[in-house]
């Protein structure tokens, strides 16, 4: 039911930089499931029709409305609200308190509405561009400022909405939310102080990201900077937004007295 979807995806919004991270997040969540499936299987079925048939309607005329309009994000979104009425109607309640993680997972492939993306990008590249731009000139680098465009000795470049938008923030989040759910600690203090402080985790990464851009352009050139762009951008953001999260969690765990259990769901 939807494949089509899933094919609409990867012509248009996954081939971006912006969004392509929605594959990784599918096949994420479809191993989240998967781990699963014997606790699922020997569940004890205690089905509730009543609110498993009301939400698949919900999500059928979600999944009908967007599909017939084109809207991806109530056609990609139904799906999760499918998924529910499905494990409701057949297992019941103890099966999607089971798999709720996988589900709200589910609500990072799907795409944003354009005009929210917008809004909140705008200010998110000022504001990282702002910082970059300081930061460097602090410690000595001929940068200058116009709106969201630095100049660095005779380089001019652009922070794209990959670099510092709404989206690379949203994949930052799920990245340390799908930690915070491998590493199963118990406090919930302590899983909502740090699924909180990801946010400006997620700016600090996209500003280190900023500067090493600016910072391999000026040292190496223009077509050295945009290969970084193309080919390591990505993978800076994440790994300095993975070794930030672990460094948070590390001092959480001074405040916060909580062993994590790192065994595997099955």
């Amino acid at each position: 039911m939807y494949v089509p979807a899933y094919m609409e995806l990867a012509r248009s919004v996954w081939s971006t930089d912006e969004q392509g991270h929605g594959p990784i997040i599918l096949l994420v969540s479809v191993w989240l499931f998967y781990s699963h499936r014997h606790a699922l299987a020997a569940m004890a079925p205690k089905p509730m029709p009543w609110t498993g048939g009301c939400i698949l309607a919900l999500g059928l005329v979600a999944y009908v409305l967007g599909r017939s309009q084109s809207f991806l994000l109530l056609e990609v979104g139904s799906q999760i609200a499918v998924l529910t009425a499905l494990l409701l109607l057949f297992l019941g309640r103890g099966a999607l308190r089971l798999v709720w993680f996988p589900l709200f997972f589910l609500v990072f492939m799907t795409p944003f509405p354009e005009a929210l993306v917008a809004a909140v990008t705008g200010p998110l590249k000022s504001a990282v561009s702002v910082v970059a731009a300081e930061l460097l000139y602090k410690v000595g680098y001929p940068v200058s400022r116009v709106g969201v465009i630095l100049n660095v000795g005779q380089y001019q470049l652009l922070v794209a909405d990959a670099c510092a938008g709404l989206n690379s923030m949203f994949t930052l989040e799920a990245l340390g939310l799908l930690y915070m759910n491998m590493m199963k600690y118990t406090s919930v203090t302590r899983n909502v102080v740090l699924s909180i402080l990801v946010i400006p985790i997620a700016f600090i990464a996209n500003v280190v990201r900023v500067m090493i851009l600016v910072l391999v352009t000026y040292h190496f050139g223009d077509a050295a900077g945009q290969g970084f762009v193309h080919s390591f951008a990505g993978m800076v953001l994440f790994l300095v937004g993975l070794l930030l999260v672990l460094a948070t969690d590390f001092l959480l765990g001074f405040v916060f007295k909580d062993k994590p259990s790192l065994a595997a769901a099955t």
